[in-house]
Formats: C-alpha cells, structure tokens, sequence
C-alpha cells in the first residue's frame, strides 16, 4: 500500500485506512449521479493508493451507490478493502423514514449484500436512530447477523452518548459515524469522550464541510440542480457572510503552512488521534489525491491550538441541516421493557 497508514479503528481491532472515501457524492444528494466509468475510476485510484476503507449506504440513489461500488470491487479489488454501508433511513413517497425494525435490519442487510455483490459485509452501520424501537431490539438483529457472518462489525451513525451506550452493552459498537470538522464541533462535549471511553472508533464524515473548506462560498457557485447544500442552513446568505470569516482565517494559516485550506481542514481531522478517520467524498481524482496530501501535514499544539480559535462555537452560524432531519439530539429509544414485538 502505497503511504497510507492503517490504523486499528476500535478495540477489537477492525483495521482501517487512517482516511476512507465516502462515496455518497458520486450517486446522490450533490446533483444529478456522476457517469459510472468516471466514478470506478476515482474508486481504484483511491484503493491503489492506499485507501482501503470506503463508505456507502442504501439510501445513496437510493441503492444506486451499493451497485455502484459493487461494480468497482470486482476483479480482485473486495479482498483490498474494508466496506461499509448503511440502512434504516427509507424514502416512501419522497417522505423520510427511519427504521430499526429487527424484521427490516434483516431484510436490508439482504439486499445490501446483493446490490454490492459481496458475501459479508465488514462494517454495518444503522444510518439514523429509531426513537420508535428500543436500541436494544436494533441491535439484537445486528448482533444475529454478525453470528450469521453477514456482517463483522457493527457501527451507529449519528447517535447520542447514551444511545450508543445501551447498545454497546447489547453486543460491541465498532464505530460512531458523526459529523466533525472545523465547523460541526458539537460532538466532542459527550460523544466523542463516550467512545473513547467504551473502545469504539469514531469516523468523520463531512470534514471539510461539504466542500466549504476546499474553496469557501465559491464552492455555490456551480452546484447542480438537486445538490442538496443549496437548501442547507450554513449556506443561506444571511450566515454564509459571516461563516465565510473563519474560511479566510483557515485559508491564511494554510498559505503560512505551505498547504491547501482543505488539507489544514482535514489535517485538524486527522491530529484529533488515531482512533479517528475521515471519510472525504470527491467525484475527481485531483482532489482525492489533494486530499490524501492532508495526511501528510503536521499539526504543532500550537497550531491545533490557533485552528480551535478559529474554530470557535461563535464562529458558524446556521444548522447543520434543515428542519426535521434526525440527528443526535434527538435518538432517544423507548425502553427495552416497552418493546411488544
């Protein structure tokens, strides 16, 4: 492999790229679904450089983004990675819903492993909480399909300390994917200690911000019908103003650095420990290979130090993402007590 360290993701030893790929981008949520020739190729350059962990989910397409990377991984490139996907988040009538239904767990976990063509699958993800199924119901089925060998390891997206805490007594949690970076810090009050605490990695999704960080408010200036950021809360006008300050601080330090302002970005990521690894998504090989350069940008305290400045809780304005979307405030489960199956 070339220069990409591995790193021992959790306590159990599921051993990753110190960054993945996180593929959403290349089928869904950021326009109209990029050509496929086009994508299996940023997917090899990404594994032949050493990116062994890539990311998807069922609802990326939907399901589009599994097939997608099923086609990728043939030819002898399954045995050279760690795959990841998600389910419990289905669209009905373009209406969200969120599932932990055991029954459902089994039925996705299926087809998963049928669109990516594969036999198992190395880590499994439930994408959004259902505050209707104890956690505890969830990941019983979880833990029936790691004994099933379908799946190896276990991961929630977007839960609570005390959500992942009731699960991790159910059967080990692998990795909490959440979104951190210089601008969604809000997890290292209680999540990020909680993993840490229990032995359970932690993946980074959204590092530099859904592109902010790689070029600022003229990452708008393109975007395609569809692309999701523009309805997002940070990129409104009335707070890309002022979000758009810490942009020019971060790209200052980076031209003092000798780098990119998306490299410092992730860089910060990266100097967080080596029980973190984040996922950039990109649909081009230049920024992949942009990307991969973060790993080799050194942090001083220092430095870590002026970025967290920047990085104040003042310094962004607006949400993550609009009303109504779940995230890890609100994954409270029922008590197992209250489950009729």
């Amino acid at each position: 492999m070339a220069g990409i360290r591995r790193v021992k993701l959790d306590s159990q030893g599921f051993e990753v790229s110190a960054q993945g790929l996180g593929c959403m981008g290349m089928s869904y949520f950021f326009g109209a679904p990029k050509p496929e020739p086009d994508m299996i190729k940023v997917i090899h350059h990404a594994i032949n450089a050493g990116i062994t962990f890539l990311d998807t989910s069922d609802v990326y397409g939907p399901e589009t983004n599994e097939i997608l990377i099923g086609k990728a991984l043939k030819g002898g490139m399954r045995e050279k990675v760690n795959l990841a996907t998600k389910f419990g988040v289905k669209y009905d009538n373009r209406e969200m819903e969120v599932s932990g239904d055991p029954a459902y767990v089994k039925y996705a976990c299926e087809a998963s492993l049928r669109r990516l063509g594969v036999d198992c699958i190395d880590l499994y993800y439930q994408h959004r909480i259902d505050n209707r199924v104890p956690i505890e119901i969830t990941m019983g089925a979880l833990k029936e399909l790691v004994e099933e060998g379908k799946i190896k390891y276990v991961g929630l997206s977007e839960a609570s300390a005390s959500t992942i805490r009731r699960a991790h007594a159910v059967h080990p949690l692998t990795a909490i994917q959440l979104e951190w970076s210089l601008w969604s810090r809000d997890v290292e009050e209680e999540i990020i200690p909680t993993c840490r605490e229990l032995g359970i990695g932690i993946v980074s999704y959204s590092p530099l911000g859904r592109g902010f960080f790689s070029s600022g408010p003229k990452v708008l200036e393109n975007l395609e019908d569809g692309d999701m950021r523009k309805d997002l809360p940070r990129f409104q006008a009335e707070n890309l103003e002022h979000n758009t300050i810490m942009f020019k601080k971060v790209s200052d330090m980076a031209a003092k650095k000798g780098c990119t302002p998306s490299q410092l970005s992730l860089a910060w990521v990266h100097h967080q420990g080596n029980d973190v690894v984040p996922i950039p998504g990109t649909t081009k090989i230049e920024n992949l290979e942009q990307n991969i350069g973060a790993l080799s940008v050194k942090l001083t305290p220092a430095d870590m130090a002026e970025l967290e400045a920047i990085a104040s809780s003042d310094s962004v304005k607006g949400g993550r993402y609009w009303d109504g979307i779940p995230t890890f405030i609100d994954t409270e489960t029922p008590p197992l007590s209250s489950w009729k199956a």
